[in-house]
């Protein structure tokens, strides 16, 4: 339900910043230059740009929903929170001879990182105290609960009480409302429910924003950022965890481009080299580099070898299918206009084949750094001590959804990072892309 309540207001954030931008912005969806004069853009990649007010407006919209589904103090508009503070409901008793009585429970919800906190004393913090409530003159006495939001506890009414479950009493009403066991009665405070024993739970209202345990609110994010770089996890800093990480990804790219680029041109030049090396390649690209794992420990050992080698398969196929379908893109007139003007093979090659190929070689290396990037976690977990997705896997297995952000949020900016760096190295290098 809270997936499907993002995904709609992302969409509505969508559809109503083109709406605003578009009247407060105008120059900024006028085309300029000599875009303006394309009447087709499908396929056409130089016809379409990215505007920058809908990438700002899109970036702050994330952002925002990040806010609104978390308990941050940062002062913008949020989903209804979980209850806290001091709520009851009245139960009511039946004996096996027929008679009844009626008492409270008075809850008291607080907040679960209470207890996570250290007192004057130097000791872990504690539950607050219970309501003080008088216990009442029939048979059935009131009740005092403590609970934590986005917890939930078992009611044990019978502990006071003058005639216990075992003797035959037994709740049949809760607010009022009839109730059997396994039912439930909701009020806006929380959901009282009968197990299938009789015995009565209650959970606080959650509302929609969702606990630190599954979604720690971005200011408890770079909270941990900082203390990751001062104080480090698993014996290394966020820094050294992304330097080994890092290190491995451009590794296992270098020799994937290094090796795969030179089988792609033989197979897009030579019958031969594509009939010798297709079966393997075919073979090869669909299987995902996670089902190599048990190969790569038994052939390269558990160490630094045998990432790498993982990284550098994941990188491979992709490079060879670029460098092949580059060879094969090139327009056949432009070769034949070399021949007549008379061009070696090896210039064909150098002035032709080569310059017009790096545009889908750019490509494909961009591909494979983000299938690079997406693998590193589980080269890592090929006995690894340090690195970005070790940092992530053992925080999961702890819980620790603020440290696992960190790591993703890290991978995220680095491999976007790297994507605008070749989009620029390509335009620095193939300036004549799209126009020849």
């Amino acid at each position: 339900m809270t997936g499907l309540l993002v995904l709609v207001l992302y969409i509505g954030a969508f559809f109503g910043s083109f709406f605003i931008a578009k009247r407060v912005f105008k120059s900024a969806f006028e085309k300029k230059g000599f875009n303006r004069l394309k009447t087709v853009t499908f396929g056409d990649e130089s016809a379409i740009t990215a505007n920058r007010v809908a990438s700002v407006v899109s970036v702050i919209t994330v952002f925002w929903l990040w806010v609104a589904f978390t308990n941050s103090t940062i002062p913008l508009p949020k989903m209804p929170g979980p209850f806290l503070g001091d709520t009851s409901f009245t139960y009511t008793v039946q004996l096996e001879d027929g008679t009844t009585d009626e008492a409270v429970v008075s809850v008291r919800v607080y907040r679960e990182d209470i207890q996570q906190t250290v007192d004057e004393s130097g000791e872990p913090g504690r539950e607050p105290d219970p309501i003080e409530v008088e216990p009442g003159e029939g048979f059935a006495k009131n009740d005092t609960l403590t609970v934590a939001r986005y917890a939930f506890k078992v009611v044990n009414v019978w502990k006071n009480d003058e005639v216990s479950k075992k003797e035959g009493s037994k709740i049949i009403t809760i607010n009022g409302q009839p109730i059997e066991p396994g039912g439930e009665v909701k009020t806006d405070d929380g959901t009282i429910r009968l197990t299938e024993k009789g015995t009565p739970t209650f959970e606080p209202a959650k509302g929609l924003r969702m606990a630190r345990l599954y979604l720690p609110a971005p200011e408890v994010v770079l909270q941990r950022f900082f203390w990751l770089n001062k104080e480090g996890y698993q014996g290394y800093t966020l820094f050294e965890h992304t330097r080994f990480s890092l290190q491995r990804v451009l590794l296992g790219f270098f020799f994937g481009a290094l090796i795969g680029i030179p089988i792609g041109y033989a197979m897009g030049l030579t019958g031969w080299a594509r009939g010798w090396f297709d079966p393997i390649v075919e073979f090869m690209r669909p299987i995902p580099p996670l089902a190599l794992i048990p190969l790569v420990i038994i052939w390269f050992g558990i160490g630094e070898l045998g990432k790498v080698v993982l990284l550098f398969l994941a990188a491979l196929w992709i490079m060879i299918i670029a460098a092949r379908s580059g060879v094969s893109g090139v327009a056949i007139s432009k070769v034949h206009a070399a021949y007549s003007l008379g061009a070696s093979k090896w210039q064909i090659l150098s002035k032709v084949i080569v310059p017009n190929s790096l545009p889908d070689i750019f490509t494909g290396a961009r591909v494979a750094m983000g299938v690079c990037w997406g693998t590193v976690v589980a080269a890592e977990l090929v006995a690894a001590n340090v690195g970005l997705g070790k940092m992530i896997v053992t925080a999961s297995k702890f819980q620790l959804t603020d440290i696992i952000i960190v790591g993703i949020i890290v991978i995220g900016v680095i491999g976007f990072a790297i994507e605008v760096g070749m989009r620029k190295l390509e335009s620095w290098l193939i300036p004549w892309k799209g126009k020849i």
